[in-house]
């Protein structure tokens, strides 16, 4: 029973260190990751602009964010997720820089003009989100952008996102891979973490609370960033 042992002690840091079946097909992620970074393309402040994706996942297109700012510095938690991008971006002549945890702890403040934090704080427990906001304001330099984004309100459930990825699906073009990639989500780890873990969710005011707070002035974008338009997106201004 060692796998129910696995389980019961899993996080979402553990979940994204393992295979899984969010993406349904490899059509679902190339697209999933591209349409992310055409929505970020527009946001970034300048092409001399040093940029951080904080907690990147696999960051397919990164490429393309890459070709508008000075360099993009890729972060993520998941020590599988980080091996494989350093073997994807191996050759990118120091265009996109992928960064372990001591690596970006240790870069001096106001380092970046832009910090991107897309679909990760639901992940996090409040302390940590605040933690997170604390540090991207350090590392940002004055006037820096913190792009907080795929923020899920209350009232968003998993039959939101349902829905959500079935319209994706079907303008992407695998719509019967979204069905068999539903039934697999049923029955997976992803299912089972959302329910007796959790995700963290923001109501419209908590979200301009948790960046205000923390020293940026904020603004809810009127999309947000990818394909799920039920949940939000905001930039916060370090002031």
């Amino acid at each position: 029973m060692t796998w129910l042992a696995d389980d019961l002690q899993m996080t979402w840091r553990d979940f994204w260190n393992h295979d899984h079946s969010i993406y349904v097909n490899a059509r679902h992620k190339a697209l999933h990751y591209a349409s992310i970074a055409r929505d970020l393309v527009p946001l970034v402040p300048s092409a001399q602009s040093d940029v951080l994706d904080y907690g990147c996942g696999e960051a397919l297109a990164a490429p393309q964010l890459a070709a508008q700012c000075g360099k993009l510095y890729l972060y993520d938690g998941a020590a599988t997720v980080e091996a494989g991008l350093r073997q994807r971006y191996a050759n990118s002549a120091g265009k996109i820089i992928v960064l372990s945890e001591s690596a970006l702890e240790a870069l001096a403040d106001e380092s970046f003009d832009m910090i991107i934090c897309n679909s990760v704080l639901q992940y996090l427990r409040t302390d940590e989100c605040n933690a997170f906001v604390q540090f991207a304001w350090r590392k940002l330099r004055p006037g820096g952008r913190l792009v907080v984004a795929d923020l899920i309100p209350p009232y968003v459930d998993a039959a939101s996102d349902t829905m959500a990825l079935l319209e994706f699906s079907l303008r992407g073009g695998f719509f019967f891979a979204a069905l068999r990639g539903l039934v697999a989500t049923y029955f997976s780890r992803y299912r089972k973490l959302r329910a007796d873990v959790g995700l963290t969710t923001f109501a419209i005011p908590d979200a301009q609370r948790l960046l205000a707070t923390n020293g940026f002035e904020t603004k809810r974008l009127d999309r947000n960033i990818g394909h799920n338009q039920a949940r939000m997106t905001f930039i916060g201004k370090r002031v």
